[in-house]
């Protein structure tokens, strides 16, 4: 009886320490707040986004009103012409809004001694920085579900203070939301959900049109698996406890199947003309900064290239 009660303990205990570290991480944010202007001072050195003059409230084109959205967002004057309803998109929405997602989930709480940050300080830093490079080209950025698109100069405090004012329940993927057609879409996570469930979310954020990138934040154990002996894995997220007796016969295995698991991503996104690469939080936050800017106007230019869909940041 020992030996079935003492692994219940310790998932117990893993997912109360995960939360708990996810949670505490509110009192990191000013430090993450100031790392994330420190790195998008130094990535928008050179960089000139794009302004356009006007308001931004001219009108831009109708589209197909697409299921899930609110209703609010029809124009019913337009709809009344034919049997379909549509949408009215201004200029500034659909052509400058940037939705950004980073994944607060108890899985990304994970640090193991060769990374710099764990994956959900990581894919903080990025976000705040991203949003500071974004709004001071002329963009928009907001949180799906969390903040409306903004172009404040003090984007990052506002961030801040939604995600710190949020209490909801910290999903792996982010909730059901119709983006403008010419909208883009950058989510941060490990996506270690199941393929079912990530293709699902992108069905449901491609359907107007949209056009985004997936961002695979992972720990360096995770890619590596440097794991021997006798080890117990426990899932955060409530999926269990799983007991390795030689952890390094599992190596080879594992690796397959985090290779099958980014394939069947990269299946998915490539349909949508999507990029989806991963970042180890060994590596520099700045080259990931880089890399999401480069990638996003690639794709605003119209040379999104294939190859692009396989490089790691």
């Amino acid at each position: 009886m020992a030996t079935r009660v003492q692994p219940a303990l310790q998932e117990i205990e893993a997912v109360r320490r995960a939360d708990g570290e996810s949670r505490s991480l509110a009192a990191s944010l000013p430090r993450l707040v100031l790392e994330a202007r420190r790195i998008s001072a130094n990535v928008i050195h050179g960089l000139h986004g794009r302004r356009r003059a006007g308001t931004g409230e001219n009108f831009w084109q109708y589209r197909r009103f697409v299921s899930g959205e609110a209703s609010q967002n029809v124009d019913w004057r337009r709809s009344a012409r034919d049997d379909h309803l549509y949408v009215r998109e201004q200029e500034w929405e659909a052509a400058h809004t940037i939705w950004l997602w980073p994944d607060r989930s108890p899985s990304m709480a994970f640090a193991s001694k060769a990374a710099r940050d764990s994956k959900l300080e990581r894919a903080l830093v990025v976000t705040f920085a991203l949003a500071e490079l974004l709004v001071s080209g002329g963009e928009r950025v907001g949180i799906p579900g969390l903040m409306n698109p903004t172009s404040s100069r003090n984007i990052v405090d506002k961030m801040a203070q939604a995600i710190l004012h949020d209490s909801a329940t910290r999903g792996s993927l982010p909730p059901q939301f119709v983006p403008a057609a010419l909208a883009e879409v950058v989510v941060l996570s490990d996506f270690w959900s199941p393929i079912s469930d990530i293709r699902t979310m992108l069905g449901g954020l491609s359907a107007s049109g949209a056009h985004g990138t997936l961002l695979q934040v992972v720990d360096p154990a995770e890619e590596t698996f440097p794991y021997s002996g006798r080890i117990e894995f426990v899932e955060p997220e409530g999926a269990g406890v799983i007991t390795a007796g030689r952890a390094e016969t599992w190596a080879q295995d594992y690796t397959a199947r985090v290779a099958a698991h980014r394939d069947a991503i990269r299946h998915e996104t490539n349909k949508l003309g999507w990029l989806f690469s991963t970042h180890t939080t060994d590596r520099s936050a700045a080259e990931l900064l880089l890399f999401l800017h480069n990638g996003m106007t690639a794709a605003k230019s119209g040379a999104r290239a294939s190859g692009l869909a396989g490089r790691s940041a």
